[in-house]
């Protein structure tokens, strides 16, 4: 159901971005009607709503019945981190920031907020894609659990580097960057032109760039 209902937000947001409509905006009006009920745009990731709807699928394949919802549903919100890295070029490009080998901030790997697990996170699909294009990534996330992690993640750092990147994207909103950093500490990672991409909208839409 979870999964569902985040596709459906998934998909207003990729036809608001084509009509040039703040997805947050919208959401904020809807939320003053009494039914309404709230979810957000998001990357979907870890096992029970990124993975399980998959058996049930299979299970339902087996027993002669063809799913559409449940698959439409994973088939959109699996585009999701392509659709992310499109918009934050996108962004960087009207910046008239250059695309070779620029500096780019990650910050958060988890699958959801202020949980450890890394498991299936659809960061690592951002960062994947960052990495073929040879751009230059620094990944922060002091919150997860990164004692399996796989080697080719090397960017991991300690610490963001200040007045260094030329785009940050708030990936998960663990309470840690939201309440511990704040906006403030988060823009004095970046140069004077930059891109800050935040994914979930923690912050306000005046003080960031671009969101879902």
């Amino acid at each position: 159901q979870r999964d569902i209902n985040i596709a459906f937000m998934n998909e207003l947001s990729l036809i608001f971005d084509k009509l040039n409509i703040n997805t947050n905006e919208v959401l904020n009006a809807a939320k003053t009607k009494w039914n309404f009920n709230n979810y957000f745009p998001g990357l979907v990731g870890g096992h029970c709503i990124g993975v399980d709807p998959y058996y049930l699928a299979h299970l339902a394949k087996k027993n002669k019945y063809k799913p559409k919802l449940i698959l439409a549903g994973r088939e959109l919100n699996e585009k999701m981190s392509k659709y992310v890295v499109s918009k934050t070029l996108k962004l960087m490009k009207q910046k008239n920031i250059k695309l070779i080998n620029p500096k780019i901030l990650i910050l958060g790997l988890s699958f959801k907020e202020n949980c450890t697990d890394i498991r299936n996170s659809k960061s690592f699909e951002i960062v994947d894609i960052f990495l073929k294009k040879k751009f230059n990534i620094n990944i922060y996330d002091p919150i997860a659990d990164l004692t399996n992690i796989d080697r080719k993640y090397k960017p991991l750092i300690k610490k963001p580097k200040k007045n260094y990147y030329d785009c940050v994207l708030l990936l998960v909103k663990h309470n840690y960057f939201i309440n511990d950093y704040g906006l403030k500490k988060i823009k004095t990672f970046s140069k004077n032109k930059s891109v800050l991409f935040d994914l979930k909208s923690a912050f306000k839409n005046s003080s960031i760039d671009g969101s879902l």
